[in-house]
Order: structure tokens, then sequence, then C-alpha cells
């Protein structure tokens, strides 16, 4: 009885130790992509007024998470299985303030010449049936390794603030519940979530005012000057507008 489960535990370490030595390649292109995020977010600090990207986290499966989701999909426990099969093992998250940030990230990303986006899931505009909110993205970056180049997958999720803290309180309920949660706490979830994605709009409603307030304020006298001499002869036409406005009002 023994020998059987020493002759396991060899080969779960073995393959502990394989999966490893496998994984490095994943943590070269998380390298990589967090490279590319923060020159972005680098140039929007010093070139532009505002940066669409207010914080990035990154990790890489463990050897035991991997082996737990071959079980899970009752696949094959070879390194070939998982090259095919998880493309989750490096992984970046990328918050910020407003929702039309997610697609300026998303764009800003994809059209680097050297990624390739595999995969979008947008959870953003169809969330999930428990009102769980994010962008997805499986795309591949290309490793130099010393005797040859592997295009390797890494997945993106990018999420406002507010969706990204319903998403972390969600995540403790369900692993607290045993991934059972009370009907009850559902509902509650769901509400919380609706009320987050009325939040994010609320913000991106205040933050297109700003942004208006701001392009008029920037105004010099120069382009003051230029629209008094645009209308400065149309004085006819304003008082007409003006007198309609009033009789409509």
């Amino acid at each position: 009885m023994i020998e059987p489960v020493r002759e396991n535990l060899v080969m779960f370490k073995k393959m502990r130790d394989e999966l490893t030595r496998f994984s490095v390649v994943y943590k070269f292109a998380l390298d990589e992509m967090n490279t590319k995020i923060n020159i972005l977010k680098e140039e929007f600090k010093y070139i532009h007024d505002y940066s669409p990207i207010e914080h990035v986290s990154s990790r890489l499966k463990t050897p035991e998470s991997i082996l737990n989701k071959l079980q899970r999909k009752n696949l094959d426990m070879s390194l070939k299985t998982i090259k095919k099969n998880i493309q989750d093992i490096a992984g970046i998250r990328i918050t910020c303030a407003f929702a039309s940030d997610i697609y300026t990230i998303s764009e800003m990303i994809s059209r680097q010449k050297d990624v390739e986006v595999l995969e979008i899931k947008d959870y953003v505009k169809n969330p999930k049936p428990n009102g769980y909110r994010s962008l997805h993205l499986i795309v591949t970056v290309p490793v130099f390794l010393s005797d040859r180049e592997e295009k390797v997958p890494v997945e993106l999720q990018i999420r406002t603030i507010a969706m990204d803290f319903w998403a972390s309180l969600e995540h403790k309920i369900y692993y607290k519940y045993d991934k059972t949660i009370p009907e009850r706490l559902s509902k509650e979830l769901m509400e919380a979530a609706q009320s987050a994605a009325a939040l994010d709009e609320k913000m991106e409603n205040i933050h297109n005012e700003i942004k208006v307030i701001k392009e008029f304020s920037s105004l010099d006298s120069s382009d003051e000057n230029v629209l008094l001499n645009q209308y400065k002869d149309n004085k006819s036409a304003i008082t007409a507008f003006l007198t309609h406005f009033d009789t409509e009002n």
C-alpha cells in the first residue's frame, strides 16, 4: 500500500519540477508584456494630462494550480496538453478609472505589431450571469530565447476600479462558502454589481463633462477673439435664435 503512494508522490514531484521549468517562458512573457504596459503608463504620465492605466498586477499560475486545472478539465497531464489548452498561465490585470479607458487600453495594446490577439471576451458589454464585468483578452507576445523564439500566451483582464472591487469581494465570498454561495448573498452580489455599473456610468459622465470644461477653459485670448470675430457680424442671427428659444420656453 505504501509503495504505490510513494510512486505517485515521486511522479507528482517530477511533474511539478517539469512544470516549474516549463513555466519559465511564461514568466518571460509576463516580463515582456509588463514592460509594454509600463511604457504606455509612463508615456501618459510624462506627455499627456491623463493616464487611463491606474494599476497593474500580474501573476504566474503555480504548478499545483495548473495540475488542478488539468484535473477539472479531465485533460492528460502532459506539457503538450498544457500548452494547447491552458492559456492563462501568465496573467495581467489592469485597472482603470473609467469604462471607456478599458477599450482605450485594449486598442493601444492590440495595435502593437508584435502582439497578436487570439481571443476577446467582453464581459463589460455582456456581463456574466452573476454580475461579473471585465474585458478579457488572450494575446501572444514573442519571447526570444538563446536558441529559439516562442510566441507565448498571456491573459489580460482590464476593468474599472469599481469592477475590480466587486470581483475581489465576490471571489472571497465564493471560496468562503466553498463555491456554493447562498441565494440571498447571490442576489445581493447581483445588486452590488448593478450599483457598481451605475457608479461607473455616473463617473464616466462626470469625466466627460470635466473634459469639456477643460477644453473650453484652455482657450487662450486669441481663440476667444476668433470666436468673437466669427459672430460679431451675425447679431441679427443670434437675436433671432434667442427670440426663437425664448418662444419655445
